[in-house]
């Protein structure tokens, strides 16, 4: 009649009988922290998109990531904006770029810290895009070669881990062949695998500044509907190299999560992205719901379908929590 049996009360009973029979538990060591630098010095600019995250310089970036590691959060995940953007996004593949200006300084200040690079032409491009652009397409094998530029470029700068997020065919290859020939033989690749066109990407688009002038990604990216194709794509990419297989969105692609879990014997990860870390914020905001309760219940949600590595804005609070 839905009433719980005696087991299962025996097994409620209390906070550590609870604790002890839980199937699924969140850890600190699942987190990794996103972090956006920008050009300049002495910066740490609110994203107005964002709620509590900013635009650091690299100079100010490292103090970020000293409370990060602090935290005991095992990884960030860094994003860069250009000074310029041009066609071809040449700031992004820079030896100087602000990204491996980054890394460089976070080296310093909290070396236990992994650092993990975003590669993705689509901050650094004048259209946004994430390919360079040929006859109004996509030119999809011209931007391989500087996808795998900027990994390069990260890696010498000192970056553990490069995650290619653009989305192109082969690059995931092409990255571990260039990054190979060069001695980096030992740096991993988390491939953003399963990337779906998705609508959840707006405040993000706005705090990397990577909004397209003219069209969509839904030449590139993942149409919504399609699960199959994310299996295949996964697939795809564990046969050129990747190591970790991501999924993004997390919370409308859980079933993409499990299956990709269930098919795949590597680390799986998803990315909590911005649209969803906002909607938590903005329903917190208007006092509709507890913050830190769904925050844990998102979390834990995306940890019970599979994945071993969750990429989320709610790292460090949610690291707090799991502390007290």
């Amino acid at each position: 009649m839905g009433f719980p049996t005696t087991r299962q009360r025996r097994l409620r009973a209390n906070a550590p009988m609870r604790r002890l029979v839980c199937q699924t538990k969140l850890s600190v060591d699942n987190f990794v922290y996103p972090l956006f630098v920008c050009p300049g010095t002495n910066i740490k600019e609110p994203i107005p998109s964002m709620a509590d995250c900013f635009h650091f310089s690299a100079d100010r970036i490292a103090q970020e990531a000293a409370e990060v590691a602090s935290l005991n959060i095992p990884a960030v995940l860094l994003f860069g904006l250009p000074e310029q953007k041009d066609p071809t996004g040449s700031q992004g593949y820079s030896e100087n770029s602000t990204v491996c200006q980054a890394v460089r300084q976070i080296k310093k200040a909290a070396p236990e810290l992994l650092v993990i690079t975003d590669v993705c032409l689509c901050a650094y491009t004048d259209h946004g895009h994430c390919g360079l652009i040929k006859d109004g397409k996509i030119d999809n094998d011209p931007t391989l070669e500087l996808l795998a530029k900027m990994a390069l470029a990260h890696t010498r700068a000192g970056a553990d881990m490069v995650a290619p997020s653009d989305m192109m065919d082969g690059r995931i290859g092409k990255i571990r062949n260039v990054l190979d020939a060069a001695g980096f033989s030992d740096t991993p690749i988390m491939s953003y695998a399963a990337k779906y066109a998705s609508a959840y990407y707006g405040p993000f688009r706005e705090a990397a500044h990577s909004a397209p002038e003219e069209g969509d990604r839904k030449s590139y990216q993942m149409d919504p509907g399609n699960s199959r194709e994310a299996l295949r794509e996964m697939e795809l990419d564990l046969e050129e190299g990747a190591d970790i297989l991501m999924v993004k969105p997390a919370l409308p692609y859980l079933d993409i999560i499990c299956r990709a879990a269930e098919t795949f014997d590597v680390p799986i990860a998803a990315y909590n992205v911005s649209g969803e870390y906002m909607m938590v914020q903005a329903a917190a905001e208007q006092g509709l719901i507890d913050r830190d309760a769904v925050m844990m219940e998102t979390l834990i949600s995306i940890k019970r379908a599979g994945a071993d590595i969750l990429i989320t804005y709610f790292a460090k609070d949610a690291a707090r929590v799991l502390r007290s």
